[in-house]
């Protein structure tokens, strides 16, 4: 590393390696590792570095400070009770990705992680495949929790599906073939909003109700505590499912949405995210800081420190919660009657 990078903060180089890729973007210059700093901008400091080195540099200091990407494969992960809420998070699939075989599954096609966003080997996952565009949760028997921005109308359900457990089964291999009892479609949307204040969310009613699977407990009332501890899981880019924990509230204050450090990328919205005490969905990952950066040849991630950039905006529970109990569907409706009937005959049974 150059002795001058020692005098930058991890947020300086941050800048910089952004401050560089606008520059290259808008064409104010030729050159993809080295870019001339305007004057009076402390990039002139380092302009002979290439930018490979600032985002080693950047990466390398956040890692050891922060520890910024603390996503995890599910196959990864002993706790039971985070293994639990994973079983309610859902990939959102095109469709035509897609293909029922004779035996009844399905199997999903997917395509190269690296390849699509241009990605250096460094990066985390590189080798995985890419196979939704979404994530969601259920939060009722036949009730799918999204972002807003990910399922527009009643129309776009056609053209999708529901795919639950689509993570990797080991470190080489990805689960892309799901028994029918793991796909579904939508029939109707309950719910939506994506408003100017930052409202962000889609409630959508699913053909029948799922099973095997219990809904997740969700915020109803109040708000997250500023000093909570928080996690998510879910699909960035497409990948297979992650858990991503350590994230803190970084902004409490506004109405519809509160705002968080969580590693979460493209791909991760409509992901629940959960207090890490009670394992209560706190809202729905909606938006956030800019996923990737150049290094000059291909991209990287390029984390922000905890407490610098943007941060991930979460729309509250609160916000959507009274909407998901609005009229079970026909199939939910014939579930619950017969279960009532069961405990009704049950009771009968003990006088």
């Amino acid at each position: 590393m150059s002795k001058r990078l020692s005098e930058w903060t991890e947020g300086e180089l941050v800048a910089e390696v952004k401050r560089r890729e606008r520059a290259v973007r808008s064409g104010t210059t030729g050159e993809r590792s080295v870019v001339v700093a305007a004057r009076g901008h402390r990039g002139h400091e380092v302009q002979d570095i290439p930018t490979a080195e600032l985002v080693r540099t950047a990466q390398a200091r956040q890692r050891v400070i922060y520890g910024v990407d603390n996503r995890q494969d599910l196959y990864e992960v002993s706790a039971a009770k985070v293994k639990k809420a994973a079983d309610s998070v859902v990939a959102l699939v095109k469709k035509a990705d897609l293909a029922r075989k004779a035996d009844g599954t399905y199997e999903l096609t997917t395509s190269s992680y690296q390849q699509d966003y241009q990605l250096c080997g460094s990066e985390p996952f590189v080798n995985q495949p890419l196979g939704c565009f979404c994530s969601g949760f259920l939060v009722a028997p036949d009730v799918i929790a999204t972002a807003g921005h990910c399922v527009k109308s009643k129309q776009d359900l056609a053209g999708m599906r529901f795919v639950f457990d689509f993570r990797m089964a080991d470190a080489q291999n990805a689960r892309t073939t799901f028994p029918e009892s793991n796909v579904y479609s939508g029939t109707n949307v309950i719910a939506r909003a994506l408003a100017d204040d930052g409202t962000d969310y889609a409630l959508v009613r699913l053909d029948r109700p799922v099973t095997g699977r219990k809904p997740v407990a969700f915020r109803t009332t109040g708000k997250v505590p500023a000093t909570a501890g928080l996690f998510v899981i879910g699909h960035p880019c497409g990948l297979p499912q992650k858990y991503a924990p350590g994230a803190k509230v970084r902004d409490n204050t506004p109405k519809p949405f509160f705002v968080a450090n969580l590693d979460t990328y493209g791909g991760n919205s409509g992901s629940p995210v959960f207090n890490a005490s009670n394992y209560k969905v706190e809202g729905i990952l909606v938006r956030g800081e800019n996923d990737f950066v150049s290094n000059g040849t291909c991209n990287v991630s390029l984390v922000c420190p905890s407490t610098g950039c943007r941060g991930e905006d979460v729309t509250r529970a609160t916000i959507w919660a009274a909407k998901v109990g609005g009229g079970a569907g026909p199939a939910a409706k014939r579930v619950g009657a017969g279960a009532a009937k069961a405990r009704k005959t049950k009771r009968k049974s003990k006088r």
